[in-house]
């Protein structure tokens, strides 16, 4: 078993599932560009950040979106995130077209089919991490108080924090701040996480251990698309898509998927 700085103990696997380029006409499809483009007017000039991507992500995927700085990795982001709408185009997902909905249509699909992690976390300061995980139930008035804090609790321990409930952000590593971000994506049970750059502020094993941590929820079914500048992380999904130039210039899927706990036992162990 390797540990991480925690003391919360991973599970080493040597295999992880390849879900993906077989049988996807089987399997349900999350999230579907059709020839989406996005331009912008900045002074005279129409910058084309999206120039026509198409593609599907299938539940239980674990993409990786990579490209360079002005490769459109950012807008795609916020098209994916429903941050942002197509120029042209369409974007559905889990069933619904985004193009035409209003910002408080889009909002409200957002809270209930996307669970964000982001690089800096973004978590709110003095407060507690079952109370950042509980923020996204705040928003729906079907969730009472009680049924909240539980499912707070619960996506807690599901990341390896049963014993941090009640620290605060200041009291905490930079890694145990990711972990609570995970847990506050996971709380609403939604239809993919979408991660931006989520290892980018952690130190090596920090970043494994949070692959050992994707890794586990794609075992276990969830949907991931994980934005990054980072080849090293495409070999630990099951697909990867690299952008350039506002398209798509490759999308192919990991038949060899390396193990991040192999990865993290592997690696020399921290000095005291």
């Amino acid at each position: 078993m390797a540990e991480n700085n925690n003391n919360q103990p991973f599970e080493v696997r040597s295999t992880l599932p390849s879900r993906g380029g077989q049988g996807d006409e089987d399997r349900k499809v999350v999230i579907e560009l059709c020839d989406v483009k996005r331009e912008f007017l900045v002074g005279d000039e129409v910058v084309r950040a999206l120039r026509g991507v198409s593609f599907k992500i299938y539940e239980g995927d674990f993409v990786t979106i990579q490209g360079t700085s002005g490769s459109g990795k950012s807008t795609l982001l916020n098209q994916l995130g429903c941050l942002d709408t197509p120029t042209s185009g369409e974007y559905i997902l889990d069933g619904t077209p985004v193009r035409k909905m209003t910002k408080n249509q889009r909002a409200k699909l957002r809270n209930r089919k996307i669970g964000f992690i982001f690089q800096n976390y973004n978590l709110l300061a003095k407060t507690t991490a079952v109370e950042n995980v509980e923020l996204p139930l705040m928003y729906n008035s079907k969730v009472k108080a009680k049924e909240r804090r539980e499912r707070a609790i619960e996506a807690l321990k599901a990341v390896g924090l049963g014993d941090r409930l009640e620290h605060k952000s200041n009291q905490m590593s930079g890694g145990q701040m990711q972990r609570v971000a995970i847990a506050r994506a996971l709380v609403n049970n939604p239809t993919i996480l979408l991660a931006d750059e989520a290892t980018g502020n952690l130190d090596t094993r920090t970043s494994f251990e949070m692959l050992v941590l994707f890794q586990q929820l794609y075992r276990e079914g969830h949907t991931i698309i994980f934005v990054t500048h980072n080849p090293e992380i495409a070999q630990y999904s099951s697909r990867n898509i690299f952008l350039r130039d506002g398209q798509i210039k490759s999308d192919t899927y990991n038949d060899h998927i390396l193990d991040a706990a192999e990865a993290l036992a592997a690696l020399p162990k921290p000095q005291d």
